[in-house]
């Protein structure tokens, strides 16, 4: 989910702060010009991380062309808003297939290459994945699952020295929010004791933390990044 919003932000901070990134997406075209934007220690591979198969080429693709796998950033995500009655099999298992399922797979193969060297993995659920909302229950679904995964994960991979957290936005710029009715943007802008909506960015830099060892101390944790909506 590298392609922009929040992976866009993601990558371009970690180049900046001397990572080696390879940026992955469906969007190819957006994906490899910020690739291309952000220099010489930036690659970009086309990755749909619902693909079983497409989790091993990524993680070859990396370890060829950096050597190693250290942080995983489990970013890419989608969203559906609809009352539960009208709520149809076909987009629950959508989102299960992005949301979820996306992210077991990025787990389960980071974790086949960090264990015996440790490394970091960063999950992107959603302030829907610590509480429930209303119109979007498989949208909820799919994010308590990321946020139970991420629990589960980071104390069966802790003896590998392999820290698991999960980030937990609110309402942020970016264009998934941006394509939602403005009345509900509006009205959670509203409900947010910081009163606006959050930036990529802000996202990014706590992404940047639970990967560093300025975290090191830190495997299991929901973080919450929403401006205080779940205070």
């Amino acid at each position: 989910g590298a392609a922009r919003g929040q992976g866009a932000a993601e990558a371009a901070l970690f180049v900046a702060e001397g990572a080696r990134v390879l940026l992955t997406d469906v969007l190819e075209a957006e994906g490899t010009a910020h690739a291309e934007a952000l220099g010489a220690d930036a690659r970009f591979a086309h990755h749909d991380v619902a693909d079983e198969a497409a989790w091993d080429r990524v993680v070859a693709t990396a370890l060829d062309a950096f050597g190693s796998l250290d942080v995983l950033v489990n970013n890419a995500g989608i969203f559906r808003g609809t009352p539960i009655v009208d709520t149809t099999v076909d987009e629950l298992d959508l989102l299960y297939r992005v949301n979820q399922r996306g992210v077991f797979l990025g787990i389960r193969a980071a974790a086949r290459v960090m264990a015996g060297r440790g490394g970091s993995i960063v999950n992107i659920s959603s302030g829907a994945g610590l509480t429930g909302a209303p119109n979007m229950i498989g949208y909820v679904a799919s994010k308590f699952a990321v946020t139970g995964m991420t629990r589960a994960a980071a104390l069966e991979l802790a003896p590998h020295a392999i820290r698991v957290n999960s980030i937990h936005p609110g309402a942020i710029d970016t264009p998934m929010v941006a394509a939602n009715p403005q009345d509900m943007v509006a009205a959670v802008i509203a409900a947010t004791p910081l009163g606006r909506i959050g930036r990529p960015e802000e996202v990014a830099e706590v992404a940047l933390f639970l990967a560093s060892d300025a975290s090191s101390y830190l495997t299991g944790a929901a973080i919450p990044v929403d401006g205080g909506s779940l205070a």
